[in-house]
């Protein structure tokens, strides 16, 4: 018996397309995709096999170095905007919003952690520290190497997406270490302003 595909939520796909779109046009997206051998998903998407979405990102860090860093994350903002509007419940951003901001960053980390197989694949997730947050994902699928830098703008920029717009309106969220820069996993911090 064939061992379980790991996968990823289809926003890591799909929030890339209008941005690519934006950047390069309908036809050379197309072009990309191919290159990468990935074909588009409906909207209506379940989830992706990670290596579909590994091979998205690393086409874009690989055809379009100048761009890369903005396609990512335009594409994060955009995915983390897509979770606010139809993943968290209005309840639950509210709750989150009201209550201090050290107590609502718990919650919202929590949600996260419990739903981290939607972004991390067979990636591994977990808080390291809570003051400064601290987030990590081990064995991250999406971070292809050989990079000198860390290179996961798409996973900082959902982070700071989803933190900014419920617990740190200025958040600033660095990945201070990447698997594809040969670090053991990769660590985002998250800095409130």
């Amino acid at each position: 018996m064939a061992a379980p595909v790991a996968r990823i939520g289809p926003n890591a796909i799909l929030q890339h397309l209008p941005v690519l779109d934006g950047e390069i046009g309908a036809r050379l997206r197309g072009a990309l995709l191919h290159r990468a051998g990935v074909t588009e998903p409906p909207l209506d998407s379940g989830m992706l096999p990670e290596d579909q979405v590994a091979r998205l990102h690393h086409a874009v860090r690989l055809f379009m170095p100048d761009r890369f860093v903005r396609i990512q994350r335009a594409a994060g903002l955009a995915t983390g905007g897509y979770i606010l509007a139809h993943r968290i419940p209005r309840l639950a951003q509210g709750l989150i919003r009201a209550l201090p901001a050290r107590v609502g960053a718990r919650l919202l980390t929590a949600a996260i952690a419990r739903h981290a197989w939607t972004f991390a694949g067979s990636g591994r997730f977990r808080v390291l520290s809570h003051e400064p947050l601290r987030l990590e994902i081990s064995g991250n699928p999406l971070a292809i190497g050989p990079s000198d830098v860390p290179l996961c703008h798409w996973h900082a920029a959902v982070f700071a997406r989803l933190y900014s717009a419920l617990v740190w309106p200025d958040v600033r969220v660095i990945e201070e270490s990447c698997v594809a820069a040969g670090a053991p996993a990769c660590v985002f911090v998250l800095h409130p302003r």
